[in-house]
């Protein structure tokens, strides 16, 4: 059974970006009901009460986005006792460790050749076409999962903002979420209570100039127009979230009617 959340959303000191996407409302007049799916960056730095926490919740599975350039650089998740750990690695939308090496060691001239001007957000929304063109596999396993028996369910990647954020918009799709209701979650990532902490290695003020974090902020925004992006894609590659779901994900109407009623009230 379905354990209550606290009405207040919790401070989690180790753990950034977590919220429970429950109350949002769907286009038939039905909410995601609240203790079902929640979502956050990972887990790995989550404290003792964190941990404390996360195990009250009643989780059934958490879905872990990351990649292992990712578990390399923050590490594991913490182990929560009895809950179902599924690791399914998404694209990073930053292309990858070398990347990332790049965005805590380069130069202010490397920084501005990769990502001045637009390059940056342009990235990051080729990044998330990609991943709704060429992650349905995982897409499938997840929504497949959730209607079988994986809720309460988390899910996460490093920050909880891109491949956390796309697998929330796909369940979110799937269950007839209005889509400025899913915008507006996305959005949320950009609280600064939530936002991922860009590590540079450098201790220097200049690590940390203006232009430093101005080149960076693309790669570490939750942008509308990268969501929107992504919706555009399954418009120009299904012609529609119907067909994406049943033609790309193999979501038959069956199938979405048990996670309505799994994951709505």
């Amino acid at each position: 059974m379905t354990q209550q959340i606290p009405s207040t959303e919790p401070e989690l000191s180790g753990v950034r970006n977590f919220r429970d996407v429950g109350g949002l409302p769907t286009v038939d007049g039905r909410r995601v009901r609240q203790g079902v799916l929640f979502r956050s960056g990972h887990l790995a730095h989550a404290t003792e009460e964190d941990a404390a926490f996360l195990a009250s919740l009643g989780l059934h599975t958490v879905f872990d986005f990351r990649n292992a350039s990712d578990q390399k650089l923050e590490g594991p998740d913490v182990e929560l006792p009895g809950v179902r750990n599924v690791n399914l690695p998404l694209s990073d939308p930053a292309d990858g460790s070398e990347f990332w090496k790049m965005v805590r060691d380069g130069e202010m001239e490397q920084l501005r050749e990769i990502l001045g001007g637009d390059k940056g957000a342009n990235r990051m929304i080729a990044s998330y076409r990609t991943i709704v063109t060429q992650r349905t596999a995982e897409h499938t396993q997840v929504l497949h999962a959730l209607a079988e028996d994986s809720v309460p369910a988390l899910m996460h990647c490093a920050a909880g903002k891109d491949r956390a954020g796309l697998s929330i918009a796909v369940t979110l799709l799937a269950l007839g979420v209005e889509r400025e209701a899913i915008v507006a979650d996305y959005l949320e990532s950009n609280a600064k209570h939530r936002r991922y902490k860009v590590r540079r290695s450098g201790s220097s003020a200049a690590a940390y100039s203006p232009e430093v974090m101005e080149l960076l902020s693309p790669l570490f925004d939750a942008r509308a127009e990268y969501l929107t992006a992504a919706f555009e894609t399954v418009e120009e590659t299904w012609g529609g979230v119907d067909a994406y779901l049943e033609q790309g994900l193999g979501i038959t109407p069956e199938i979405r009617e048990r996670l309505r009623e799994r994951l709505l009230d």
